[in-house]
């Protein structure tokens, strides 16, 4: 099954007390590459979030978004600076006792003093936060690989019609190319006759020049490797796993038995179905960079 590296995914929810949105989309890459947008003080999340991805996308360029917002009460920690706290007791006391005030430092006096508190936030179970996390990632990542796969079957169902017009254009080749050398042994003798006149020429000799020729030009082995491709190719297409790469260097090989055969070519009609080979195996080249 073949699947596109372009793909789009949104979900977004509340699970618990968290309201959670989650983007990702992708385009063609070579390799497996994220860049992710992850709130500050919940980048924990970010190595958990790749792992998740690269299990489940082989290539492809992914910018992520995630947002994460607590609507719930917060818990918090109030904590004491016991140092800073007996510093300015301490401190109280000898003003106390240097200027004979009626009053010792108090509990309401002390609390004044701020900075003798240290307010934070209880920390975050990174577990659960992870698992309600999948709850919006999960289904949105179900949907962005649906479109992949979607995009995929189109891209499939052009380079398969693609291929099924190459073909058409062999059956072609192969139709004229013994015409080729029947042209040419016909040619040949006409010359020599031509030359020679009523004057009698080594048949032989004909024959020789036309064999050598027929090797020059015969075009089989190329149009038989070439269906060859399209049968693997066709295999490609129907297997699990990115298969991109491999269909591409199919491709690279396709055209280079086009080349050749546009090369070997003596006849007018055969360079022009090959220049159409070319163009067919150019566009299905364009697409498979898009195959993941």
């Amino acid at each position: 099954m073949l699947k596109s590296m372009t793909g789009y995914g949104r979900g977004e929810g509340m699970v618990g007390t968290r309201h959670i949105v989650f983007e990702v989309k992708s385009v063609n890459h070579k390799f497996f590459e994220v860049n992710s947008r992850v709130p500050r003080g919940y980048m924990f999340l970010e190595d958990r979030l790749k792992n998740y991805l690269h299990e489940r996308v082989a290539r492809g360029k992914l910018d992520v978004f995630l947002q994460i917002e607590n609507l719930g009460e917060s818990a918090v920690e109030v904590g004491v600076n016991h140092s800073l706290a007996a510093g300015y007791y301490k401190a109280l006391s000898e003003l106390q006792k240097s200027y004979k005030l009626p009053d010792g430092p108090s509990l309401a006096l002390l609390s004044r003093y701020q900075d003798i508190f240290t307010i934070s936030k209880a920390p975050e179970d990174e577990e659960a936060l992870w698992q309600d996390v999948l709850e919006i990632i999960v289904p949105t990542v179900e949907s962005f690989l649906h479109m992949r796969e979607t995009e995929g079957a189109r891209l499939k169902a052009d380079i398969m019609s693609r291929a099924g017009r190459i073909l058409s254009l062999v059956d072609q080749v192969e139709q004229l190319s013994p015409g080729t050398v029947a042209d040419y042994r016909e040619r040949l003798q006409n010359k020599i006759q031509e030359l020679l006149g009523d004057s009698r020429f080594d048949e032989q000799r004909v024959l020789m020049e036309v064999a050598v020729f027929a090797d020059k030009v015969a075009v089989d082995e190329e149009t038989v490797r070439l269906r060859s491709h399209f049968a693997q190719m066709e295999k490609l297409a129907e297997s699990e796993g990115p298969v991109g790469r491999k269909i591409d260097f199919l491709v690279q090989e396709m055209n280079r038995e086009a080349n050749t055969i546009g090369s070997k070519s003596q006849n007018t009609e055969i360079a022009y179905l090959v220049v159409e080979i070319k163009s067919e195996i150019e566009k299905i080249r364009e697409q498979i960079q898009n195959i993941e």
